[in-house]
């Protein structure tokens, strides 16, 4: 395709992986109402590589060695930031998991500085007081207390900012496609280990219709299509247009859990929602689109 339609067809890309993404927070809850966590990790990963490692079949004349311990590296945070987010989503809706998560476009300035020392600027210092006011009307109960998912999901976010981190330390001067077909197959083996010694693998469940096509939407629409989605649209679009349309994922992640999912929304809820959007959108535009109709 010719630059121009890729330009044209770039924003909708990064609009579909916001969108398969945020459907997929309540598509999973009902998935680990039958399969154990590390399990169903296991299962999304071990897809989401070979589902890559087929499309991407060209790149592989590019492989050397250094590929395995980087993706080692980068599938170790992965797998973290999956397995506690996955957890946190068996322990709270999947509204607040998915808003909650997305604290992490917050968190990567503030790791960025402490790994190389680049110092976060007022735009991120206001979203991360946005940020924090927003995670606590979301969080915090009628006793002021926050429960054990809201704190996994917490936990999550910033395993995700170590994520992003690392991959900007170990990505440059490698082929980013075929280094995530690694970065998905450790992350698989960390998780077949984990559930190997922790969990009961129900192989009854694969079977079941109504477990097994929500695993084949994780599999493949959430792990392999959006990632796609995400590349190329990030290579055909100005960053600034990128992070925003991404950053939608939390907005449907609510919007379907309250349509499929039954979640109640309160103003407090809606509040912190907004708070917490407004700081994602501060921290990685700095409301430079603003200044650029101005």
């Amino acid at each position: 395709m010719s630059p121009k339609t890729m330009k044209l067809l770039a924003k909708p890309m990064l609009f579909a992986a916001a969108l398969i993404w945020g459907t997929s927070f309540f598509i999973m809850k009902n998935a680990l109402d039958v399969i154990p966590v590390f399990f169903l990790l296991a299962v999304r990963f071990t897809a989401g590589a070979v589902l890559l490692a087929l499309v991407c079949w060209k790149k592989w004349k590019d492989f050397t060695p250094d590929y395995l311990w980087r993706g080692a590296v980068i599938g170790g945070f992965l797998f973290l930031a999956y397995s506690v987010q996955t957890f946190g989503l068996a322990l709270t809706t999947p509204s607040k998991n998915a808003f909650l998560t997305a604290v992490y476009c917050v968190i990567v300035p503030f790791l960025t500085w402490a790994v190389v020392k680049t110092r976060p600027d007022r735009y991120n210092i206001a979203a991360a007081l946005l940020c924090v006011t927003g995670v606590g009307l979301v969080s915090l109960t009628g006793e002021l207390t926050v429960n054990t998912g809201d704190l996994l999901t917490l936990c999550c976010a910033l395993f995700y900012a170590s994520h992003i981190v690392a991959v900007a330390k170990v990505s440059p001067g490698r082929d980013i496609t075929l280094l995530t077909v690694f970065q998905f197959a450790f992350a698989a083996l960390y998780a077949w280990v984990c559930g190997a010694c922790t969990e009961t693998f129900p192989a009854s469940a694969l079977t079941d219709p109504a477990v097994l096509l929500p695993m084949v939407y994780l599999c493949v629409m959430a792990t392999t299509v959006a990632l796609l989605f995400q590349n190329v649209g990030q290579v055909w679009s100005d960053p600034a247009s990128a992070s925003v349309i991404l950053s939608l994922e939390s907005v449907f992640g609510v919007a379907s859990s309250v349509i499929f999912y039954g979640d109640e929304v309160t103003a407090q809820l809606l509040a912190g929602f907004a708070l917490i959007f407004v700081a994602v959108v501060c921290s990685e535009t700095k409301f430079s689109f603003l200044k650029r109709r101005a």
